[in-house]
């Protein structure tokens, strides 16, 4: 056969016969040929790679978002290679270098916090840039999950299970995400309803719990926490003191971080963040930059979902 007709059969393109293209195709996985990717980049003036570059060192939140990014992008025949920048400007610019002179397709760019930029300067490269669960550029396409959204499921939820003291413990008033869940728990809850701020840790929950039964004041059935290890230190607490959950009080984490969430006892229910569809969705709107296509810029929240497990009464179901 012809070096075209080849070519048409192995790219999926051209006009042949079904069975014509099938059998170029199994030979081609008889010998073992592999397409020089080098020169189908030439060919394309691409490189089918994109770079994801995040501060999240730990991988809490960068590891979902990356494997909702290969998801979408393993049936466009693009890979991601992950460059980890820890707050480092010069290690950021190291990467973002590589990333240029390996002629990437794009960048996505997450982090450990939604109001936090990355420590290196992404405007102005020649390649296009996605924010995926980090601060974007002004005028940048940036998505992130909807705080609000998960703080309203939650609230809603226990006022379903008939909670009606409901209180809201959560992380530093100067994290953006603890501000925005706290006014959507008391949208719900009531403008009344009370909010502890402190930290991101099981002790603050464990403290939060200390303080309010040593005041002697009206004691909540329903809580809701800024995060599954808040939430796991709220349990320990209650238990401690006697209190059944879910019989007595009710309790509603943040994060669905499933070692935590898995281990609480009894297993918690949390608010999971959709962070892999959100990397998902940053993929593709990367790869449609990357062929020339038009993404309107701008910040787009994506809905939370709750997980529901014992903690507030249910066991393994999503709303």
């Amino acid at each position: 056969m012809s070096v075209s007709t080849v070519s048409k059969a192995l790219n999926d393109n051209g006009r042949m016969a079904a069975d014509t293209r099938e059998r170029i195709k199994n030979l081609a996985a008889e010998i073992g040929f592999r397409p020089n990717a080098l020169a189908r980049g030439l060919l394309s003036n691409r490189s089918f790679t994109v770079g994801l570059l995040t501060n999240d060192t730990y991988g809490r939140f960068t590891l979902p978002v990356m494997a909702g990014v290969s998801e979408a992008l393993v049936d466009h025949g693009v890979s991601v290679f992950l460059c980890a920048i820890e707050d480092d400007p010069a290690l950021g610019k190291i990467h973002v270098d590589a990333m240029l002179d390996k002629q990437v397709d794009g960048i996505i760019a997450t982090g450990k916090r939604v109001d936090r930029s990355l420590p290196v300067d992404l405007a102005g490269l020649p390649v296009p840039v996605v924010y995926a669960f980090t601060k974007g550029e002004p005028g940048s396409v940036t998505l992130t999950s909807d705080d609000g959204h998960g703080a309203r499921l939650a609230a809603e939820r226990l006022k379903k299970m008939g909670r009606k003291r409901l209180l809201h413990i959560t992380g530093p008033l100067e994290f953006t995400s603890a501000v925005e869940r706290a006014e959507a728990f008391r949208a719900v809850a009531g403008g009344g309803a009370p909010v502890l701020h402190g930290v991101w840790s099981e002790a603050w929950g464990h403290e939060a719990i200390d303080r309010i039964w040593n005041t002697g004041g009206e004691r909540p059935d329903g809580i809701f926490c800024g995060n599954d290890q808040i939430a796991r230190g709220v349990v320990d607490a209650l238990r401690e003191r006697g209190v059944r959950v879910p019989e007595d009080v009710s309790v509603i984490g943040f994060d669905n971080w499933e070692i935590m969430a898995a281990q609480t006892r009894p297993p918690l229910t949390t608010v999971d963040m959709n962070l892999k569809e959100l990397g998902r969705e940053a993929g593709l709107m990367v790869l449609a930059l990357a062929e020339g296509r038009t993404i309107e810029p701008g910040l787009r929240k994506l809905p939370c979902r709750l997980v529901v497990r014992d903690s507030c009464g249910g066991g393994g179901r999503q709303n």
